[in-house]
């Protein structure tokens, strides 16, 4: 009986061993096929489209600003009190491609792609992506090392394209030292 009872916890043994092998070998290949991805949560990006309307707002202009996440979707959206209707997509426009051509070329601003001169050929293909807008007011959301990008920042309304610019960068100098 005893050797009965030592063959049958040796392969209760095995079994188990068999299946925890199964089951750990399944986990990692699972775990294989993770996206992580690096972008501020949604109460930082709040905080800094805020930011950057109240700058503006502080300077008599109304303004809207959207914050885009790693994804290029909109992650949030401030509006002033007054801002035109077209300030809303101007503003995603502007954050979108921050964040998508800040990322490819290493730029910090709309402003800097657009004296880059990576606007496309001379005819202005890429301003004819539908969510591309080579105008200034876009920043692109770093790291505090500036190593990874988390998004994208942009701000319409103000009168000029500078101006506008101006607050999207006084908002993410404020909070870039907490992006980590």
């Amino acid at each position: 009986m005893g050797q009965k009872r030592a063959n049958c916890i040796g392969l209760w043994s095995l079994c188990a061993g068999m299946v925890v092998a199964v089951v750990s070998h399944s986990i990692a290949c699972a775990q294989s096929h993770i996206v992580s991805l690096q972008k501020l949560d949604w109460s930082t990006a709040e905080h800094l489209a805020s930011e950057a309307v109240r700058v503006c707002q502080a300077q008599g202009y109304s303004v809207t600003a959207t914050v885009v996440d790693t994804t290029g979707h909109q992650q949030v959206v401030i509006k002033g009190d007054t801002v035109p209707l077209q300030s809303l997509s101007v503003s995603y426009r502007k954050a979108y491609t921050a964040y998508s051509y800040g990322l490819a070329f290493n730029k910090n601003t709309t402003s800097e792609l657009i004296a880059a001169k990576v606007t496309g050929p001379a005819n202005g293909a890429l301003n004819t992506i539908p969510e591309v807008l080579f105008v200034p007011g876009g920043v692109t959301v770093r790291t505090a090392s500036g190593s990874t990008v988390l998004g994208g920042l942009g701000v319409s309304g103000a009168p000029g394209g500078e101006k506008d610019e101006a607050c999207a960068l006084a908002a993410v100098k404020k909070f870039q030292a907490e992006f980590h």
